[in-house]
C-alpha cells in the first residue's frame, strides 16, 4: 500500500510539473496570438491580458468643477480634503472611487468607478500589412504625397519554403544511407570516418561559412538554391547521420539474416526493410531539421543574400520592424504567421516523434 501511494504521489508530481511548464510555454504563445489581432496604439499602451475581461476604472457620470482661479501648484482641496496636482493627475482611490484630472484647465476631475470591461477592438489590419504589404507616404520634392506598398511576406514564405523542405529532405536521406554503411557494412576505415564524421558536430559552422563562401564564389554557387541546399545538407549532416545511426544500429540482425537468404541485396534491404522501419525516426529528425532551416538567419544570409527576391522569412520579419522601431507592433502578426508552417510538421508528424526520439535508447 506505501508503495502504491508513494507512486501515485509521484505522478502527481510529475503531472503538475508539465502542466507547469505547458502553461509556461502557452502564455507567450497566447500573448502573440492575441497581440496580432490588436491595433498598434493598444499594443504600444496596454498589456494583451487587458483583451480578456478585467477590472478597470471607468467614469461614472460625475464631475467635480473647481473655482477657476484654484492654484494647481499648490493643496488642492476636493470633498474636503487636500490632494496634489501629481496625485490628481495619476488618480487618487477616495471610498472606493478614484478622482482624476478630466480638463485640468478647466478644473473639472472625473470620478471614476472600477467595473468588469472587455476589450473587443480587435482588427486584422496587422495581418494584411504583414502578409499584403505595408502601405507607405512618400513625401515628394514638390510638396505632393505618393502611396506605395512594400512587399509582404508571402514571396519571402515562399522562399523559405523552397529551401527548406529540399534542405531537410536531402541530408535526412543521405544521413539514412549513411548510417545504414556504418551500421551493418564492413569496411576499412570504418570506425575511423564516423569518428570524424561525429566529431564535425563539436564545430561551429562559422567556422566554416568563409571558406565555403570563397568556394561557391569560385564556383558560383554563391546566391543560388542548389548553393544554400548543400550548405544547410552539410551542417547538418552531422547530427542526422548521429541520430539515424543510433536508431538503425539497434534493429534485429536476424532481419538482415533472413532478407541475405532470400537473396535480397543492401539497396533492397534499405529501401525496402530500413525505410519503412525508420519512418519514426525519419519523421523525429526532419522535424529537426525543418526547424532548423526554416528558422535560420545566418547561413540563409551568407549564402543566398538579402534581396527582395530571395529573402527568406527571418529576414523579412527583422526588416518589418523599421529603420527607426517604429513598425514593431508588426512582429507579431509576422512570427506567429512564421509559426505556423512548422506548427503544421509538428502536429502533422507528433505521432512518430515520440517513437522517434525513443528508437535505439533501449536493447532488446
Amino acid at each position: 500500500m506505501a508503495f502504491k501511494k508513494k507512486r501515485k504521489s509521484g505522478k502527481w508530481i510529475v503531472n503538475i510539473v508539465l502542466g507547469f511548464i505547458c502553461l509556461i510555454w502557452l502564455l507567450p504563445t497566447l500573448g502573440l496570438l492575441i497581440s496580432s489581432f490588436r491595433p498598434a496604439a493598444d499594443i504600444l499602451s496596454t498589456g494583451w491580458w487587458k483583451v480578456l475581461p478585467h477590472q478597470e476604472w471607468k467614469a461614472a457620470g460625475d464631475t467635480i468643477k473647481l473655482p477657476k482661479d484654484v492654484d494647481l501648484r499648490g493643496p488642492i482641496e476636493v470633498n474636503g480634503k487636500t490632494y496634489t496636482d501629481d496625485q490628481l493627475k495619476a488618480g487618487v482611490e477616495v471610498d472606493g472611487s478614484r478622482l482624476i484630472w478630466e480638463n485640468r484647465r478647466a478644473r473639472v476631475i472625473s470620478i471614476e468607478k472600477q467595473g468588469w470591461v472587455t476589450s473587443t477592438d480587435l482588427t486584422l489590419d496587422n495581418y494584411n500589412n504583414v502578409i499584403t504589404g505595408k502601405e507607405y507616404t512618400i513625401k515628394n520634392a514638390d510638396g505632393s504625397e505618393t502611396t506605395e506598398k512594400g512587399t509582404g511576406l508571402s514571396q519571402a514564405f515562399w522562399n523559405t519554403l523552397t529551401i527548406a523542405v529540399p534542405a531537410t529532405v536531402i541530408p535526412v536521406l543521405i544521413a539514412s544511407f549513411a548510417a545504414y554503411a556504418f551500421a551493418w557494412l564492413r569496411f576499412p576505415g570504418r570506425k575511423t570516418l564516423f569518428v570524424i564524421i561525429i566529431a564535425m558536430l563539436v564545430i561551429p559552422i562559422q567556422v566554416a561559412l568563409i571558406p565555403v563562401l570563397k568556394d561557391y564564389t569560385s564556383l558560383g554557387l554563391n546566391g543560388s538554391y542548389l548553393g544554400i541546399w548543400l550548405a544547410h545538407t552539410a551542417f547538418g549532416l552531422p547530427l542526422v547521420t548521429y541520430f539515424m545511426y543510433n536508431f538503425i544500429s539497434q534493429l534485429p540482425k536476424d532481419l538482415f539474416e533472413s532478407a541475405f537468404m532470400d537473396g535480397a541485396n543492401h539497396f533492397t534491404i534499405f529501401s525496402k526493410l530500413i525505410l519503412p522501419l525508420s519512418v519514426p525516426a525519419l519523421a523525429s529528425i526532419g522535424i529537426f531539421q525543418f526547424l532548423w532551416v526554416w528558422n535560420d538567419y545566418l547561413v540563409s544570409l551568407i549564402f543566398i543574400g538579402n534581396q527582395p527576391n530571395v529573402q527568406v522569412m527571418s529576414m523579412k520579419i527583422a526588416d518589418l520592424v523599421g529603420s527607426r522601431g517604429n513598425d514593431w507592433h508588426l512582429l507579431t502578426s509576422a512570427a506567429f504567421i512564421s509559426m505556423l508552417m512548422p506548427l503544421a510538421i509538428f502536429f502533422l508528424l507528433q505521432k512518430y516523434f515520440v517513437r522517434g526520439l525513443m528508437g535505439g535508447s533501449v536493447k532488446g
